[in-house]
């Protein structure tokens, strides 16, 4: 665990340094978000609501969509492919930790510059611009707390598993960004869910992606309560273990695949 700690505490303090593109990155982030309100309230029409969804419910859902993007790196995340192809993985199949837990403590530390220097920064934002709804009872922030830490260990083991893709392949990213695209359509990043017609719902459902974000949108606004909460945690708990099985299956063969230096 102190090893885990310390790998972590690393990571956090190298991508720490880059202020100036977080800052960028803030900017932009802001921008499209302001635009996606523009386009997403086109869809009420002059309504007050849509599927439970009021419009400061959606002004709250577009800052909580933009200040993940980084968090859960919904546009992509490569450093694990890269590693394969410089040669590095083999020091770091070489550490006193098992690889898995080695790359999760890295981007631990990613993931929580980005919450700290996008997420919290751009919810703020949104909230001194638009009407935003809040969580309405502490209970509410502690379930969302539990839910945006399980929807990056859901994000996390899905990259892993897709970046294993580069011990097969000279060129992955090409399947890698295709697998992406996946997250972000079925994820709820370009719209709720709840928006879209019920046989995408309920293809979506059969997939992790739902629970790397619109879990965490529905628990927010206060859609999900009771069971449906719980059973909305639990899965998204047990898409972290299927993940992770998985993902430890697929790297014990492609590791009799690694060749470094023709050894």
């Amino acid at each position: 665990m102190r090893l885990f700690w310390e790998i972590a505490l690393r990571s956090f303090r190298r991508h720490l340094t880059y202020r100036a593109a977080a800052i960028a990155g803030l900017i932009t982030n802001f921008g499209f978000g302001w635009l996606r309100v523009s386009v997403l309230l086109a869809l009420y029409d002059g309504r007050s609501a849509v599927e439970g969804i009021t419009q400061n419910d959606l002004y709250a859902y577009v800052a909580l969509t933009q200040a993940v993007i980084t968090y859960l790196g919904i546009f992509g995340w490569y450093d694990l492919m890269n590693s394969v192809y410089t040669g590095e993985v083999g020091t770091d199949l070489l550490k006193p930790m098992s690889f898995f837990n080695f790359w999760l403590a890295q981007d631990a530390g990613r993931a929580a510059v980005a919450v700290l220097l996008r997420g919290v920064l751009i919810m703020i934002f949104f909230g001194l611009v638009f009407p935003m709804s809040y969580p309405a009872s502490v209970a509410q922030w502690v379930w969302l707390a539990t839910a945006v830490l399980l929807s990056w260990l859901v994000s996390f083991t899905y990259r892993f598993l897709i970046n294993l893709a580069a011990f097969w392949t000279p060129n992955a990213k090409g399947i890698s960004r295709f697998a992406f695209i996946f997250a972000m359509f079925f994820s709820g990043f370009l719209m709720p869910l709840r928006l879209y017609p019920d046989w995408v719902q309920t293809v979506a459902q059969w997939t992790p992606f739902p629970h790397m974000l619109n879990t965490v949108m529905e628990l927010y606004l206060g859609l999900l309560q009771g069971p449906a909460l719980i059973q909305a945690l639990l899965t998204q708990a047990a898409w972290v273990l299927i993940l992770a099985v998985l993902g430890q299956m697929l790297l014990r063969t492609a590791v009799r695949r690694l060749v470094i230096l023709g050894g």
